[in-house]
């Protein structure tokens, strides 16, 4: 789940929906108890100039805990990332998720006996402890914002409700536009059918996801903090336990070319024409392995290359979620001109293949084996980048 290499769209929509109603429970819990929220600081920082207008030293010195501790965490997150990254590590995400679940506990320890009775009684462990849910929500965003390139923050919704905003106005065009030329019901279904793949048609549903999760979060958190005080925080600890462990366990597979594009081969392959093998970590060869980031591989491609041959070969989980992993990488190099072919799909891989990409998957691109996925792949490659296919197979 937080493995850098391991990240599609759908993979990061599935993951910010999942940690939203994270920051919605803390922000909650943290308003009861200390009558503050922690996981967004936009008020908080115009709180802080009211406080300082009206000498309320003792507010002001709250605010400026909250900002500091969230500018720390998401610091924090940062040095956490790039030292992973500098390491090698699979999963650069794991340490800064593991610290958010220690703060978080840590908060959930003193909720109880330090909890604010009235407005205005603060020291220095509530200080502390607002603090800590406060960088445990930096911590969160920052990791976030990472993962998914800037696209998406799950702490707080103002910018999730902006984003909104501008996708549904492009969305709102783009039918409009669409609408105008459509005269048949067939052409009805079709702007419908085209709607779905639309790309502000995936952001506002991720948004309005994030924004639901969000609440859902706030609400579960006002239920469970009057049920039990005690262990009101244990079930967001769990949950990004259970995100660790799952990241500790389970590998990736991983891409590399094939032998058989070398010149020792003696296949003679078009320049036009790239292989490559999908394995399991060496390292790790008895564990069940999750599919590598596909899109993230296609964007490398060399640019001459126009046909590409992927050979699964059983060495990774092909669940609903790789399907679609594998449906992106289809629309895009269909975009880009190119054609992929992948081999060695079992008839139950392929089935749930078709469930995920029934538009773009062309049934002449899916082999049995190497062998079959060779022949095709030699009667459709264009001699030269600039050459059309030569066959559509």
């Amino acid at each position: 789940m937080l493995i850098a290499q391991a990240h599609s769209f759908e993979q990061q929509a599935r993951l910010a929906v999942t940690l939203a109603w994270i920051a919605g429970y803390t922000n909650v819990v943290s308003i009861i108890a200390f009558g503050v929220p922690t996981s967004h600081v936009s008020g908080t920082t115009s709180q802080f100039g009211l406080d300082l207008v009206e000498a309320k030293w003792g507010l002001a010195i709250l605010a400026t805990t909250i900002l500091v501790a969230f500018y720390i965490g998401a610091t924090i997150s940062g040095l956490f990332q790039e030292y992973a990254r500098r390491r090698g590590w699979e999963s650069i995400y794991v340490l800064p998720t593991a610290l958010q679940a220690a703060l978080l506990f840590l908060f959930g320890l003193g909720l109880n006996a330090y909890a604010v009775p009235s407005p205005g009684e603060y020291g220095l462990i509530q200080y502390l402890l607002v603090g800590t849910a406060a960088a445990a929500m930096g911590l969160q965003n920052a990791t976030i914002t990472r993962i998914s390139s800037g696209v998406v923050r799950t702490t707080h919704v103002t910018g999730v409700l902006t984003d909104l905003g501008l996708d549904s106005a492009l969305f709102t065009f783009w039918a409009w536009d669409k609408r105008r030329n459509v005269s048949t019901r067939e052409g009805a279904r079709m702007v419908l059918r085209s709607a779905r793949n639309h790309p502000s048609t995936r952001r506002i549903l991720l948004l309005i996801a994030i924004m639901g999760s969000f609440a859902l979060g706030g609400t579960l958190g006002t239920l469970l903090y009057g049920a039990i005080p005690r262990w009101v925080m244990v079930p967001p600890v769990l949950f990004l336990v259970w995100i660790v462990i799952q990241d500790t366990v389970l590998p990736i597979a991983e891409i590399e070319q094939s032998e058989l594009m070398d010149d020792s081969a003696g296949l003679d392959l078009p320049a036009t024409l790239a292989i490559y093998h999908v394995h399991k970590d060496t390292r790790r060869r008895g564990a069940s392995h999750r599919m590598p980031n596909l899109l993230a591989w296609a964007d490398r491609l060399p640019p001459k290359i126009r046909v590409v041959i992927l050979d699964l070969g059983h060495e990774a989980q092909l669940d609903i979620n790789a399907a679609m992993d594998v449906r992106a990488v289809i629309s895009l190099m269909k975009r880009q001109g190119r054609r992929l072919i992948l081999a060695g799909l079992n008839e139950q891989e392929f089935t749930q293949l078709r469930v995920a990409a029934p538009e773009e998957l062309e049934p002449s691109d899916v082999c049995v084996d190497m062998e079959m996925a060779l022949i095709h792949a030699m009667t459709i490659a264009p001699a030269d980048g600039s050459g059309e296919f030569l066959s559509r197979g």
